[in-house]
This record gives structure tokens, C-alpha cells and sequence, in this order.
């Protein structure tokens, strides 16, 4: 069973959230909810993940900001907490950014990193 947090344990940004619904709307399985994990791997031992979900897990919580459901794991969200997910715009492109006050090292791609 799911659970809905009060206190944000991750946020989001107004224009992330605008781009998570309109990516969720052009999908064709009418996903509820975006998932945001950490896992294994990239050169600095962890890396962060997003995807979209129909239904939560046992295990997840439940955050809903902006009008977005997200959901994270209970392992992810020990490496999570306080984190800002943003939608970045800029003459090298666009995407998604997770500002996570947690990392105490980071690769120079920006994709991985490290919490001890």
C-alpha cells in the first residue's frame, strides 16, 4: 500500500511539472504517475531515473505537487531527500535536472553521483 506524504521529500518546479504532464498526455497507456528513482551504476556509483507509471507499488510514496503524482521508492528515497527536480531550457539543450542537496560528488556529464 502506498504513502502519501505531507512533507515534501522530493518537489518539483512549476515548468517540470508542465512538461511531465504534457510528456504523460502523449502517451498512449495514460500514465498517473511519474516515477523518480536512484539506482546503481554511472561513473560516480549512482544515477537518477525517471519514468511513468499507472499504479504504485507496495513500497512507494506518494507526492503530489503542481498537479503531478510522483512516486519514489523507499530505497531511492533515502538518497532523495530534499531534492528538486527542474526542467532546464538552454542554448546545449533541454531536460530534466534533479538538484539533490545530498551529492557530495558528481561526474562532469551530470548524470551520476555520490552521497558518501
Amino acid at each position: 500500500m502506498s504513502n502519501t506524504q505531507t512533507t515534501k521529500l522530493v518537489t518539483i518546479t512549476p515548468k517540470a511539472a508542465e512538461k511531465v504532464t504534457a510528456f504523460m498526455a502523449e502517451e498512449a497507456e495514460k500514465p498517473q504517475f511519474l516515477r523518480v528513482y536512484v539506482q546503481g551504476g554511472g561513473c560516480s556509483g549512482l544515477s537518477y531515473g525517471m519514468g511513468f507509471e499507472k499504479a504504485a507499488e507496495e513500497d512507494d510514496l506518494v507526492i503530489e505537487e503542481n498537479g503531478v503524482k510522483m512516486l519514489i521508492d523507499s530505497y531511492s528515497a533515502d538518497y532523495l531527500k530534499g531534492a528538486n527536480i527542474d526542467y532546464i531550457e538552454s542554448l546545449m539543450g533541454a531536460g530534466f535536472k534533479i538538484n539533490n542537496p545530498n551529492v557530495t560528488k558528481s561526474c562532469s556529464c551530470g548524470h551520476s553521483f555520490n552521497t558518501s
